[in-house]
């Protein structure tokens, strides 16, 4: 999907709530669609691109992708305290799992993975 940073959490949101994770993880909710935020924004900022995010669910894990034309990778970087932007890596470390960046021959994607809390079975309602 091509977009821009609303229509990207809307439609990460959607998908979020077809794997029950706004009732059973909404933490983790919370940091992807901030994730979402950070990496679509950080392709049309620094990378002057369009934004193509994919999300893949393998059973396990929730890769979160964004594509964009720029060919330089992204990096954590240290910004002044007095600076208003320079943090989107460091909180996309923070909040991911792992994430990491590929290039391929039109750009780069940037990838980052989060494994949802485990759920402990609920007791039965009439447990003595």
């Amino acid at each position: 999907m091509s977009c821009g940073v609303k229509s990207a959490r809307d439609w990460t949101r959607k998908h979020l709530e077809t794997l029950g994770w706004p009732r059973s993880a909404p933490e983790t909710v919370e940091a992807v669609l901030l994730t979402v935020s950070e990496l679509v924004t950080n392709a049309h900022v620094h990378a002057h691109s369009t934004a193509q995010l994919v999300l893949t669910w393998d059973s396990e894990c929730l890769h979160v992708t964004v594509h964009d034309s720029s060919a330089r990778l992204p990096q954590p970087r240290n910004p002044d305290s007095d600076a208003l932007g320079g943090r989107g890596m460091l909180l996309v470390d923070a909040l991911a799992d792992d994430w990491q960046t590929h290039p391929s021959r039109n750009g780069k994607d940037v990838t980052a993975s989060f494994r949802p809390p485990a759920v402990s079975p609920r007791p039965p309602d009439d447990a003595d």
